[in-house]
Formats: C-alpha cells, sequence, structure tokens
C-alpha cells in the first residue's frame, strides 16, 4: 500500500509543482513513520523534490549534487521504486536526461513520474469529484515567486526552535 504522505507528494509534485511542499510531506512522514535511514527510498524522492526546486532556480550546482545523491538511493531501491508503481526503467531513463539537463545548465522544464497511480489510491487522500478535477502534468509557474522563493518567505520558527532546543541538549550531554 501506497503511503498516504506519498500521495500527497505525488499531488504537489504534478499539479502545482511545489517541490518545498514535497519535501516538507516527505521529510515529516520520514521522521514520524520510519527508521529515519539516509538511504530510504523518501529521503531520494526528498532529495528529488529539491534537485527540482534548485533547478527552477538556476542553482545548477546545487541541483546536481542533490539529484546524484537521489540517483544514488533510487539506483540502490529499484524494488522499493516499483513498489510504489512506479516504472522502473523509465523513471531511470528519465533521472538520466534530467542529469545531463543540469550539467548542460538547461533551463528547468516540468515533468512527470512515470506512475501507475490508480483512482483507487488516490482516493486515499481525496474525493472521487477532486480527483477529476486534478490537472496532472500542468506546468510550472516560474514566475510565481511564492512557489519559486519559498525557502524565504516560509515561517522557520518551530525550525529555530527546534535547533536551539537540539544545541541545548548536545551541550548539556556534553557537560554530563
Amino acid at each position: 500500500m501506497i503511503p498516504i504522505a506519498f500521495i500527497k507528494y505525488l499531488y504537489h509534485f504534478h499539479v502545482d509543482r511545489d517541490y518545498f511542499e514535497c519535501h516538507e510531506i516527505l521529510e515529516e512522514y520520514w521522521k514520524e513513520e520510519t527508521d529515519q535511514q539516509k538511504n530510504s527510498i523518501w529521503v531520494g524522492f526528498i532529495l528529488l523534490a529539491v534537485a527540482n526546486y534548485h533547478h527552477r532556480r538556476n542553482n545548477f550546482p546545487g541541483a546536481t549534487r542533490t539529484l546524484e545523491k537521489a540517483i544514488a538511493i533510487f539506483h540502490n531501491q529499484k524494488e522499493n521504486v516499483a513498489n510504489l508503481d512506479i516504472n522502473v526503467e523509465q523513471f531511470t531513463e528519465l533521472l538520466q536526461n534530467h542529469m545531463i539537463n543540469l550539467k548542460k545548465s538547461n533551463s528547468y522544464q516540468s515533468y512527470s513520474l512515470p506512475l501507475r497511480l490508480s483512482n483507487k489510491q488516490l482516493s486515499q487522500c481525496y474525493s472521487q469529484e477532486e480527483i477529476s478535477q486534478i490537472d496532472w502534468g500542468k506546468e510550472s509557474d516560474l514566475y510565481d515567486a511564492s512557489l519559486i522563493n519559498r525557502h524565504k518567505i516560509r515561517d522557520r520558527s518551530d525550525i529555530i526552535t527546534e535547533r536551539q532546543n537540539a544545541l541545548i541538549q548536545r551541550k548539556k550531554t556534553q557537560c554530563d
């Protein structure tokens, strides 16, 4: 069964192209529902979203490094990729072409993952009416600053607090 978090990820990946939200959704799932292994399939998809986010912002070095990490994970997780109803061969070719485009500093272009999702799987998150209105494969709005620069405009207070608490805990542990 495909996790609801991944179905939501796929929605944002293919419909509104909100790669930042893709990252947030799967990172939360990865932290709360898994053993948080760095080579997890979920980390691969998080990195794929981050690579797209960087690519759309013309950060070619960041996108390339991130996609390389994602590709390495997917290479070792082929069975898990297939279990998510993704055509592994087409997915591998898509990622290789994406890497070529990054290395040539080609402009970002939206793309869709080779999915075999059914309406039954989508209905875990969305009503049939919503499913019928989903515009899969919509092009990214390259002029939407709230989408392109999402990292600059989000509320990070909870992340800052979490990091401060972790630092305090580390210092306390070192003193003990």
